[in-house]
């Protein structure tokens, strides 16, 4: 059977014909004789597979330095911690496997941390991915295998036994096998407004513990908004808000860094519907700090901008975060960076994953680190002395953000959790034309849960061992353990 005409990922003429649904479930399940579901289950690390404090380091590469020891103390925490930090290593691991070959846009980075509530256009709270600093069109099932193997280590971090978290893994495997059958059974245009909210949420959540915390989580996401973060961010001098320091987390940034953040934020409008272009233009930018988030971003360029209105309570906190190439990129297409600009490669595909996104996501460039003096006014691309811009993406800061917090969830409720995940992923893999080939080769029955489940185990193996030799990285002064003062941002 040759596959369907259209590649899931791309625009294509109208003019062009499609397969049936039929026809893309049938070319699904014809792989199963290439790569059986099986094959989901095997781990091995390749022969040549680089060391992975190696990889760490390079990963290194660009990040603010004073910046790296805080990165590394994150990373070395726990297993836990060293997966997210580690999508590159992950993204190799998952390269050197056997693929379906079946592509669709993807997170690239689907841990379980990576899900949490944040605020529609409409106002309303809603539970789906968050983070898409590694989306780019790759295999469907490179997301499945990180989000599993997130699974099986948090479980192994709250203590829990191996059955308990192979229970988890397999309910997070059959919720996407359901969910994405069920939804490519309807039209594309249909399934693109599905979205979990939290009442949603609610219906879907059995555990009582888990239902505990979502009231928990999404009642404190409410209080994440601007005008709640102005007093715990800022301080007033003479009716001017300025952002207060906390070092190493929070750093003013210098008065030309200042001036250029405001030049990019300008160009930054230009890719804004303009409805939205118009609001945010209504705002004046008032203070710009460096601050540190997650664990994988942090040492990257990350702006957070105060803007304000026309009165003193009306404020707008923008986050500048820089985007660097996905590490899904090179296993898909080599050395060539299909994206010119991956700060709109993280807005294209954000709002290509999610239902609903934040309506200010746009993009912007700033000029590279500059010396005192040099003038600021530069163009989008400009380099100086060979040093590449910074290609950033732009979204709210606190935008009723929050995530349920996996550190206490007892068996059943990451039971119960890791089945939500899965059918939110599914959710966002099926907002591609490509759902109905996926459906096929997953079938019905439980053997990609039984595959994965031992994947997901012998993975977490994997990064126990990996997060060890971090560790004693750390101890022989190969890595950095300790965040220090100094240095541009």
């Amino acid at each position: 059977m040759s596959e369907p005409i259209r590649d899931a990922t791309g625009m294509h003429s109208v003019r062009e014909p499609i397969p049936s649904r039929a026809e893309s479930r049938a070319y699904g399940k014809s792989l199963r004789t290439k790569v059986p579901r099986s094959s989901l289950g095997i781990w091995r690390p390749a022969d040549n597979r680089p060391d992975p404090v190696d990889q760490v380091i390079e990963s290194h590469v660009g990040r603010i330095p004073r910046l790296i020891g805080l990165r590394v103390a994150r990373m070395t925490a726990s297993p836990y911690g060293f997966l997210r930090g580690a999508a590159n290593v992950c993204a190799y691991d998952c390269a050197s496997l056997p693929a379906t070959g079946m592509v669709a846009i993807i997170c690239g980075d689907a841990h379980l941390g990576n899900f949490g509530f944040y605020r529609s256009p409409e106002g309303e709270l809603v539970l789906d991915l968050n983070d898409f600093d590694e989306a780019h069109p790759g295999f469907w099932e490179w997301d499945l295998r990180r989000l599993v193997a997130s699974v099986h280590v948090a479980g192994r971090q709250n203590q829990m036994r191996e059955e308990q978290c192979s229970e988890a893994v397999a309910a997070c495997v059959n919720a996407y096998r359901d969910e994405l059958t069920q939804l490519a059974e309807i039209p594309l245009l249909a399934r693109s407004f599905v979205r979990v909210d939290l009442g949603h949420l609610n219906e879907t959540v059995s555990e009582p513990s888990l239902r505990d915390e979502v009231v928990r989580a999404a009642a404190k996401a409410r209080t994440r908004t601007s005008d709640r973060a102005l007093p715990k961010l800022t301080r007033s001098q003479g009716g001017v808000y300025q952002i207060v320091e906390n070092l190493p987390v929070t750093r003013k940034v210098a008065p030309a860094r200042f001036d250029q953040v405001g030049v990019a934020l300008d160009d930054y409008l230009g890719t804004l519907r303009l409805q939205w272009a118009r609001v945010v233009g209504a705002y004046c930018l008032m203070d710009v700090a460096h601050k540190v988030v997650g664990v994988g971003s942090v040492g990257l360029r990350a702006f957070l901008a105060l803007l304000v209105g026309s009165s003193s309570d009306d404020v707008l906190f923008l986050q500048l975060k820089q985007a660097r190439r996905s590490v899904i990129a090179p296993f898909i297409h080599g050395a060539h960076a299909r994206h010119a600009h991956q700060g709109q490669r993280v807005v294209e595909y954000q709002q290509a994953l999610q239902t609903v996104s934040d309506p200010l996501l746009g993009w912007a460039t700033l000029p590279p680190i500059m010396a005192p003096g040099i003038a600021t006014q530069l163009s989008a691309n400009s380099t100086m002395s060979g040093a590449p811009a910074i290609q950033v993406y732009v979204r709210q800061y606190r935008n009723m953000s929050g995530a349920v917090v996996i550190d206490g969830l007892d068996a059943g409720a990451l039971v119960d959790y890791a089945r939500v995940l899965g059918l939110l992923l599914a959710k966002s893999h099926a907002r591609t034309s490509g759902a109905s080939r996926i459906a096929g080769y997953l079938g019905k029955s439980d053997a990609a849960a039984e595959a994965l489940v031992q994947f997901a185990r012998a993975y977490a193996d994997q990064t126990e061992s990996d997060h060890a030799a971090m560790c004693a990285a750390v101890r022989s002064g190969r890595l950095p353990n300790a965040a220090t003062d100094g240095g541009a941002s």
